[in-house]
């Protein structure tokens, strides 16, 4: 038995690396009109929230969105695009992957699943400028704790991210909490493509 064991030990060990590692991350491209935003999409560590924006993207769903919101200031804070609740771009709301399930944290270029109450989140999403951890699941927290689902990270182009958030907002557009966090002039996401 301990002989068994230890081979069985022992072929383990001597897999290959690729067999032995977790999935890569899927890289995208979003180009937008302000220019292109390379995200890393952690596959293996949020699986469901990165399914569903993966969806997204092959399905075409994002071209033509905008980023239309943008919280903060100069290095910090965040902007929000997608679908904005278009029948004919969203799916079906998915169940929630808090961060303390995935590991993953509101840092810097992190992106993120907007939503409502948990498990209410189709084609929005919103990318992070600096250390946000009060949007982290809180999960000693009274009422919502879930925080957010992050899904991936900014790879390359987090100037772009800086330069929609630096972007005016109107001071009468946008409702509740909203009112003037909405950017003038909304940057479109020309298209969504997974890369090499």
């Amino acid at each position: 038995m301990i002989r068994t064991l230890a081979l069985w030990l022992t072929a383990l060990l001597t897999l290959s690396p690729a067999l032995a590692q977790a999935p890569a991350d899927v890289r995208v491209a979003l180009d937008t009109a302000a220019g292109r935003i390379v995200i890393a999409v952690h596959a293996d560590k949020a699986p469901v929230t990165a399914a569903n924006f993966l969806a997204y993207v092959d399905q075409k769903r994002l071209d033509g969105t905008v980023f239309y919101r943008g919280v903060g200031a100069a290095d910090y804070g965040f902007v929000q695009g997608g679908a904005q609740n278009d029948p004919k771009r969203i799916r079906l709301p998915i169940k929630h992957e808090p961060t303390s399930q995935t590991g993953l944290t509101h840092d810097e270029g992190a992106l993120s699943m907007a939503r409502y109450a948990p498990g209410s989140a189709t084609g929005d999403f919103f990318i992070v400028l600096g250390k946000m951890p009060a949007m982290d699941a809180q999960p000693d927290a009274p009422g919502d704790n879930q925080g957010f689902a992050v899904f991936a990270h900014v790879v390359e182009g987090l100037e772009v991210v800086k330069t929609i958030l630096a972007a005016p907002k109107s001071a009468t557009a946008g409702e509740g909490v909203m009112k003037g966090q909405m950017l003038e002039a909304p940057v479109k996401i020309l298209t969504a493509r997974r890369v090499p």
